[in-house]
């Protein structure tokens, strides 16, 4: 590893070990009561207190012997300790009780927190549940319990866990309120029983397994949220306002305050999970003879809390056989498609890394977002050249929260792999976050990359950025960044400045956006460069009670304006939309856009059409169905038509799913667009299907079938996996590539099977 990353690390460390302590038990409770931001804490046998806003503040009981995660809530304590009730609509009817009783037990023991939870219902055949799987897709649109834990007590950072009544749970990390890291995960339990009555829930998790500030008394934040989804009704035990929707949830300024949790004492604090790998895999590409390639590997990850808040994290020879092909994408455009990270080992702290308001998992239903805003850490650049794999020899982490202060760094040295021309390369990224007033933060952020990219050199990049949020519905954020490329100077500069206001009644937001010619993150995605971009956009919304059926109408409009660094006008879309959101939870959309575009290059077009330079200005309609995830078959539906360059597109996809029983579902999406222009005609088609059956909620069979014209590719992604004890799996997966030229008999052109075994060792 470079040096640069280590003495900073070796310094945070230091750092961390000056942090002022608490005196005594004594002191660290007067501390804890003087902070809470809520109604004061309630007087055992109490277990709850609620202000005049409906804030809340929680105390957890403490118990002698562990909870059996049964679902059951058949403990002792149960009977003992009274529950916490009163959950509060916020959607549909603002502000009133919820309309089925929810109640809430917490307790504490030496290592863990244990919440358990009655959800009554008074038609308990109607209830929602059909997705079983450990992160499951659809446990988010059954019937489901979502529980946020703000363990710093920061009120903008912490934890999600989502689960729903057959058992299907899942996990997130949030960061500053807004950007949501789905693929994290940690070690929890769980359970869930359905009865006449309703269903229950019941879970535990390790003091171990969350980061939290120093100090034996802890204070931390907490909501639940219950969706009652044949009504379409969320209800909240700490208010949140509706103005912001289904992602209320993350506001953790509003949730409630728990007491009573007193932090195990520090011990070390390791897991070790080693994993061995055999494989055969067979690649026309490499091989003509189309010969299985016999390998086997094994390596290790490491992850030790140096503090309760702060988690180093070691790799040897990472590996990740395991992970799902990529979405296979259509690119209808001149710019580079955007693919997600999958790989466990840079998901945790994800949302550390974000900078300047750029979020790993942006808000659904945002059709003129910040697509063009760079990423300057995208972890894909490590490991990967284009969709081949790069040996990755050994990384280091150190992630988390020091007091006010967000750290994250990061250095990976990869091999060198000449199949496909991948020199040896260290990556190295640096990341500072200040939490400053009540909800914003300043930051900056440093990544390099040595040998840059063609270059011998180092690629570098500097940047700060900061992000101000202000009462429910205002957030500003801003960049300015510059990179240092060898052989580029000048115009290597990007800047962003974002004004958000979004009410229940009114949303609008104003963007400005700038990336100079030589502006290369190349740890980073930059989906196009040279270009100064304005965006505004105003919503305006109505809740008609006059219309029974109908929840919300939503009118909005907008207008993206681009041009290049001489100031020459390259887009211009101008879009007017009419969404309306049903009582149902169905949904449906029209929009209407102008769309302006320069081209000054030529490109080609799937099919291999060639759109030449000049300017095109061209109409294009869009309709939008959405069925409710109530429904058996549930979904998107969309179409649209209009002018395409020179000449005329039509689209037509379905994206859903179609429940066959809780153990077993399927994912179909379809997507044709035909292409008519004077150069030639084209039909663009994108299809897959993603099936899984769930044995049980930690172990399941998933596969995965996709065919994409434009790359003449069909691949299959089979995967099995069974996690044989917390932390701990085994996968087996099976996958393969066929050129689909001739599309009666397309021709295998790569396989592999691959079995991987992981163990969890856990070093108190």
């Amino acid at each position: 590893m470079s040096a640069i990353p280590l003495r900073i690390l070796a310094g945070c460390v230091v750092v961390v070990g000056l942090l002022p302590g608490v005196a005594s038990a004594r002191q660290a409770q007067e501390i804890a009561a003087a902070s809470i931001d809520g109604p004061s804490p309630p007087v055992a046998p109490a277990v709850m207190s609620r202000d005049g806003s409906g804030r809340i503040t929680m105390r957890a009981t403490p118990i002698d012997q562990p909870l059996r995660i049964d679902g059951l809530l058949d403990d002792g304590p149960y009977q003992s300790v009274q529950s916490i009730s009163d959950f509060i609509q916020q959607e549909p009817d603002e502000g009133q009780p919820a309309s089925e009783k929810t109640e809430v037990w917490i307790f504490t023991d030496r290592d863990h927190l244990y919440i358990g939870i009655r959800c009554h219902d008074s038609q308990a055949g109607r209830i929602v549940a059909n997705d079983m799987r450990r992160d499951g897709r659809n446990i988010g649109q059954n019937d489901n319990l979502s529980i946020v834990i703000d363990s710093f007590y920061d009120r903008r950072n912490g934890y999600e866990f989502l689960v729903n009544a057959v058992g299907g749970m899942a996990d997130a990390q949030i960061t500053d309120e807004r950007d949501v890291n789905r693929d994290w995960n940690t070690v929890w339990q769980y359970r869930a029983r359905r009865d006449e009555g309703g269903w229950t829930a019941e879970m535990a998790f390790p003091f171990r397994s969350l980061r939290y500030r120093p100090g034996a008394t802890q204070v931390w934040g907490l909501n639940i949220r219950r969706t009652i989804r044949w009504k379409n009704e969320f209800v909240y035990l700490s208010p949140v306002p509706r103005t912001q929707g289904v992602r209320g949830i993350l506001k953790l300024s509003s949730a409630g305050t728990l007491v009573g949790l007193q932090a195990p004492p520090k011990v070390l604090n390791l897991d070790i999970k080693p994993y061995a790998l055999g494989a055969a895999k067979a690649d026309r590409a490499v091989d003509p003879a189309f010969e299985a390639d016999l390998d086997g590997d094994a390596g290790v990850d490491v992850k030790y809390g140096i503090t309760r808040g702060l988690t180093a994290d070691f790799t040897y020879r990472t590996d990740f056989a395991q992970v799902e092909d990529d979405d296979q994408q259509v690119n209808l455009t001149r710019f580079s498609l955007f693919f997600p990270e999958k790989r466990e080992f840079f998901l945790e702290g994800q949302g550390i890394f974000a900078f300047g308001g750029v979020e790993t998992a942006p808000r659904a239903g945002t059709s003129l977002g910040p697509v063009n805003t760079p990423v300057l850490f995208f972890s894909r650049q490590i490991g990967l050249l284009g969709s081949a794999p790069v040996p990755i020899e050994v990384g280091g982490r150190l992630t988390g929260k020091a007091g006010r202060y967000s750290v994250g760094l990061l250095n990976i040295q990869t091999d060198d792999e000449p199949d496909i021309g991948a020199a040896s390369t260290n990556f190295g990224v640096v990341r500072l976050k200040r939490d400053i007033l009540r909800r914003s933060y300043i930051g900056v952020i440093g990544t390099s990359r040595s040998p840059a990219l063609g270059d011998d050199g180092t690629n570098s990049v500097f940047g700060v950025d900061t992000g101000f949020a202000f009462y429910d519905s205002l957030t500003m954020v801003g960049y300015y960044a510059k990179t240092n490329t060898p052989g580029l100077h000048d115009k290597d500069h990007s800047y962003r400045g974002r004004f958000d206001y979004q009410a229940d009644r009114l949303g609008v937001t104003l963007e400005h956006l700038g990336v100079g010619s030589n502006f290369k993150p190349e740890v980073g995605f930059l989906r196009r460069s040279d270009f100064v971009e304005s965006l505004a956009q105003l919503r305006i919304s109505r809740r008609p009670p006059s219309l029974k059926a109908v929840r919300r109408i939503n009118l909005e409009f907008g207008l993206d304006y681009i041009t290049d660094g001489e100031h020459k006008l390259e887009n211009r879309l101008f879009q007017t939309a009419l969404r309306t959101e049903m009582q149902s939870g169905d949904s449906w959309s029209i929009r209407y856009e102008s769309i302006f575009e320069y081209v000054p290059a030529p490109f080609t077009l799937p099919g291999g059409i060639l759109v030449p330079v000049g300017a095109y200005s061209n109409p294009f309609g869009v309709a939008v169905y959405t069925l409710g995830s109530q429904r058996k078959v549930s979904g998107e539906i969309s179409t649209g038509h209009g002018g395409f360059y020179d000449g005329t597109r039509t689209d037509l996809s379905y994206r859903g799913r179609i429940e066959l029983m809780p153990q077993l579902s399927l994912e179909p999406g379809i997507g044709v667009n035909w292409i008519d222009l004077p150069q030639g005609e084209t039909i663009a088609k994108l299809a897959s299907v993603r099936s899984t059956y769930s044995f049980s909620p930690s172990m399941w069979l998933a596969a995965l079938l996709q065919y994409n014209s434009t790359q003449t590719v069909f691949s299959s992604n089979v995967r099995f996996k069974w996690e044989y004890r917390p932390g701990s799996d085994l996968f087996v997966v099976y996958s393969d590539g066929r050129d689909t030229v001739d599309r009666f008999r397309p021709a295998l052109q790569n396989r592999s099977l691959a079995v991987k075994v992981t163990r969890l060792l856990q070093v108190n």
